[in-house]
């Protein structure tokens, strides 16, 4: 779970993103979410640009558990003052479309210029694989 999860923030690194190199000049104040998403739970690990783990957290995979997120969140950003929101998540079937589009247009977040991705699971494991320093 814990290599799936810093697969995620790997890739989300490469991103291109929206905005260029406004988001470039900003990725120091930038929280990396990456969920990994099954049917029961939704397990969250959040990263700032150093690489500092600043949020852990396995929810329930619906609304309250969306909700508990989009709090965590928050807090986060606002306790690290942190101005940006990048989000990764497995597309994995249906079970990844109500939370990505929950944080993806949430109101509280929208200030926060969030970005959210969905990934291909096995894009995210063969993305892994390249690096000889992860095991």
């Amino acid at each position: 779970m814990t290599r799936i999860r810093i697969s995620l923030l790997l890739i989300v690194l490469q991103l291109p993103m929206k905005g260029g190199d406004n988001m470039k000049n900003n990725i120091l104040s930038t929280l990396f979410v990456g969920i990994d998403v099954s049917s029961k739970t939704n397990v969250l690990c959040a990263l700032d640009f150093q690489g500092n783990k600043l949020l852990n957290l396995k929810v329930l995979n619906n609304q309250p558990g969306a909700e508990s997120i989009l709090e965590s969140i928050l807090d986060c950003l606002n306790s690290n003052n942190l101005k940006y929101a990048v989000i990764a998540l497995e597309s994995t079937s249906v079970y990844s479309i109500h939370v990505a589009n929950f944080l993806s247009s949430h109101e509280d977040l929208i200030p926060f210029e969030p970005k959210v991705y969905c990934l291909n699971p096995k894009t995210i494991v063969n993305y892994r694989k390249s690096f000889v320093d992860i095991s």
